[in-house]
């Protein structure tokens, strides 16, 4: 992933309520990590923990601290946070830095910005806008759709029925996320986000019809832009393979961006009503995400039935 300087400051400097202070030279350097730290244990000479690769924030503390040092003190550890390599700097609650700050940013082209927002703040607003530009992401094909709050990501090959399956889950009152190319983030490890292309936006291609726009045809309610993926629907013709799960006991997973996800196989053979067989799949997901596991708890009373037979099977010696 690679973000420049400039790029943070024209996307978010309304948000952040940015304004450029000093090292206007520096608005090309990248940056290299999606954390932010404030300098504190390096500006009182602690080097060993320093990550430099880090944009760094200047709060009420640091400045304070900074003006509280002799000029040399104060230059000497200026110019070891800015020599290191940071890719720029943040000042907050509109404090007035030191000259020696400024200073050692321009030699070392290092953009320094001020923002009015509080430190916390500033913090909060950062933070989650760094992590989603460094999440690992890819393109998924398939087409991902809302159906009873359950992001279902459909795939399989193609002219399988992907489309048209959404499409009928549309009309039925879900919702459409994406078509035919899914964008697809890891965040905070664990949670996949799909959404589409900005260029695609909630546009479907339906084979004999053509391109069509579900939320001009179907209203602003029938689309999602972002939905979490929970359950990956692999569609495929009937007799791809010898057997197919019938008792559901036998959990499938797949993998996306290392995050494993539960996955359900539908073999279509004519006249199979794969629309409702979703909504299926989305309330089945649901109850047993309030741990409700419909295929263990028939098969715990099926054992239970048949317990007292078993026992006078053992007990009888004809």
């Amino acid at each position: 992933m690679s973000l420049t300087v400039q790029a943070l400051l024209d996307r978010k400097r309304e948000a952040l309520s940015l304004t450029l202070l000093a090292g206007e030279s520096g608005l090309t350097k990248e940056i290299g990590a999606p954390e932010v730290s404030s300098p504190g244990l390096a500006l009182a000479g602690y080097h060993d923990r320093f990550v430099a690769s880090r944009v760094q924030i200047f709060g009420q503390t640091e400045i304070s601290y900074l003006n509280s040092l002799p000029d040399e003190g104060r230059a000497r550890a200026l110019d070891f946070v800015f020599e290191a390599g940071i890719p720029c700097a943040f000042i907050t609650k509109d404090q007035q830095p030191p000259e020696e700050l400024l200073r050692a940013a321009e030699d070392a082209h290092v953009a320094v910005f001020a923002t009015d927002l509080k430190t916390g703040d500033f913090y909060r607003r950062l933070q989650p806008y760094l992590e989603e530009e460094f999440a690992p992401q890819t393109a998924l094909h398939g087409s991902l759709a809302d159906v009873y709050g359950v992001g279902l990501l459909f795939q399989g090959p193609s002219g399988i029925g992907k489309s048209e399956c959404v499409l009928d889950l549309v009309e039925r009152g879900h919702r459409l996320v994406a078509d035919d190319l899914v964008l697809t983030q890891r965040r905070h490890n664990e949670v996949l986000i799909g959404r589409a292309h900005d260029h695609q936006g909630h546009h479907m291609e339906i084979r004999g019809v053509g391109i069509i726009d579900i939320r001009s045809m179907f209203g602003v309610r029938a689309v999602r832009q972002q939905k979490r993926i929970e359950v990956v629907v692999e569609l495929e013709v009937w007799g791809s393979r010898e057997e197919y799960d019938r008792t559901g006991l036998q959990a499938d997973n797949t993998e996306i961006l290392g995050v494993a996800l539960p996955k359900v196989v539908i073999p279509l053979n004519p006249g199979k009503n794969l629309t409702v067989i979703a909504e299926v799949v989305a309330m089945n997901h649901l109850l047993k995400y309030s741990g409700e596991d419909s295929a263990a708890a028939f098969e715990l009373a099926l054992i239970d039935r048949l317990k007292p037979v078993r026992e006078y099977l053992e007990e009888d010696d004809e």
